[in-house]
């Protein structure tokens, strides 16, 4: 967990990051001493191996300060772990001299072209929405081989100094992110600092891995990016509180005598704390729970539907709150507007999420992997772990196929 001198320091510069878009150097400094870039790396490198579900309360813990650090802060950490995929010689490069190395990336959707050349590729293109580059001294980026030669995707790790930082970044919230477009006008990456992104995407195979180095993307992607949404929610319940415990203006009666203000109360916690029910649940199942299409679909259903609740919080707390609270450089006001553009990024989505999760609970029974259309790979994300029993959603009937479904979570 962060200390506490590092969270003051981050919610200190919370709202000048905001401003100027960018993280301040104490609060970088601060993150990468916290733990965050090194959270999933391996511990022969000198890294935690993390879990899931600590990372989840690091992440929230720092949201309450800035919601901005925390999703760069939990990027690094994840980052690391999908690095931790590269081949031996690639990771030694990257982590030879230190764990707390930050790695800012680019992977949905692939862009560029990489050209197989000698032992290792051209690469060229441009990625946007690159959070936290600034402060990054490696990114990893997706990119496809030439059509000619397969037209794979591949995960490619360049050296911050190979990199343009074009600013391009002027989102509504999670400014400080400062996540900007990075281009590679031609830079060669040898080959072992590449792999395929087909790996990420369901999880590593290889003898010896930690868990959090198995596990399909898709089952932790929702969660963890939703838990800066969850300290920043948690955050905004408190400054509104403490305007709610006040007196109206001109010694008016308190606030907390309207029932309108009761009633946020009471409805903005309980949604605040059904969200973060939901997320460490989520994330305790990526920790110890075999991967079934009802376990990755489930992750991600309770995701979106705890971001829903985190935004429906922070807009009813923004409603009730007085002028003084939603005024432009408020700390409710900058909340409000990060809580919303996390919940709009595309892995919180409701509607696609809904229907992984109705194909994984109602569709017919796919007992192994062979089995199911590539299409419906792709929309339910990596079905299992490689090694773990084959996934399957058993009974003859919708009900019964629910209750199981239920069951497993």
């Amino acid at each position: 967990m962060p200390s506490i001198s590092t969270l003051a320091a981050v919610a200190e510069n919370a709202p000048s990051g905001d401003r100027d878009g960018r993280l301040a150097g104490q609060v970088v400094a601060g993150l990468t001493s916290a733990g965050l870039p090194r959270h999933f790396v391996p511990r022969r490198w000198g890294g935690a191996e993390g879990g899931f579900a600590s990372l989840l309360a690091d992440v929230a813990a720092v949201g309450e300060a800035c919601t901005s650090a925390a999703w760069v802060g939990m990027l690094w950490a994840v980052h690391g772990r999908y690095a931790a995929l590269l081949p031996e010689e690639g990771q030694r490069e990257l982590w030879g001299g230190s764990p707390d190395v930050r790695i800012s990336a680019a992977l949905m959707p692939p862009a560029g072209l990489a050209r197989p050349v000698g032992d290792g590729w051209r690469l060229t293109g441009s990625w946007v929405c690159v959070s936290g580059i600034a402060s990054a001294e490696w990114l990893l980026v997706a990119a496809p081989e030439a059509a000619e030669y397969g037209g794979r995707v591949r995960v490619f790790a360049v050296p911050a100094g190979a990199v343009e930082t074009v600013g391009t970044w002027d989102a509504t919230g999670l400014r400080a992110t400062g996540s900007h477009t990075a281009v590679v006008r031609d830079a060669f990456v040898p080959h072992h600092r590449s792999f395929l992104q087909a790996e990420l995407l369901r999880g590593a195979d290889a003898p010896g891995l930690a868990r959090c180095h198995t596990v399909p993307a898709r089952l932790v992607g929702g969660p963890l990016f939703c838990a800066p949404a969850l300290g920043a929610a948690r955050r905004a319940l408190a400054a509104w509180s403490e305007w709610a415990a006040g007196k109206a203006p001109g010694g008016g009666r308190p606030h907390r005598d309207s029932a309108a203000v009761r009633e946020t109360l009471a409805v903005a916690s309980a949604h605040i704390d059904a969200a973060g029910l939901l997320l460490e649940r989520a994330a305790r199942r990526a920790d110890t729970e075999p991967v079934t299409p009802a376990l990755v679909t489930g992750n991600q259903r309770d995701a979106a539907v705890a971001a829903g609740l985190l935004t429906d919080a922070v807009d009813r707390l923004f409603r009730t709150g007085g002028a003084h609270v939603r005024e432009g450089g408020g700390d409710l006001n900058r909340l409000w507007r990060d809580v919303h553009t996390v919940a709009s990024h595309g892995v919180l989505r409701l509607e696609p999420v809904a229907a992984a999760y109705a194909s994984a609970v109602l569709d017919a029974d796919a007992s192994a992997v062979d089995d199911v259309p590539a299409s419906a790979v792709d929309r339910v994300g990596a079905f299992v772990v490689p090694g773990a029993d084959a996934p399957g959603v058993p009974g003859a009937d919708a009900p019964a196929r629910i209750s199981a479904a239920s069951r497993s979570r």
